[in-house]
């Protein structure tokens, strides 16, 4: 007996559009505390731990963030807070380039 043509259920293929593409020239997200925390924790670890994996990083980077006390984490909060707004001021500018690029068509 031949297969019956199979359906798909509930999902839209990506002949719908699928996902929209990002453009290259859109200013880049910032960074959280974490990842500022992260970033300049992840060599320290990995000189402590010869040999780990790229996972058992992740793990310990997050042991360490939560051990962190309020104080510990202030100078990194404070780079996040600054990274955000130049994000924000670097997203409205794009965003203003982008409606004078509309205008001018």
């Amino acid at each position: 007996m031949p297969k019956a043509e199979s359906k798909t259920r509930g999902k839209k293929g990506k002949a719908d559009g699928g996902k929209k593409k990002k453009d290259p020239n859109a200013p880049k997200r910032g960074l959280s505390a974490y990842m500022f925390f992260a970033n300049e924790q992840r060599e320290k670890v990995r000189e402590e731990n010869p040999g780990i994996k790229f996972g058992e990083v992740g793990k310990m980077l997050g042991e360490r963030w939560k051990a962190l006390s309020e104080k510990q984490r202030t100078p990194y909060e404070a780079k996040a807070a600054t990274d955000k707004k130049r994000y924000e001021e670097e997203k409205a500018a794009y965003q203003a380039g982008a409606e004078d690029d509309d205008e001018s068509d």
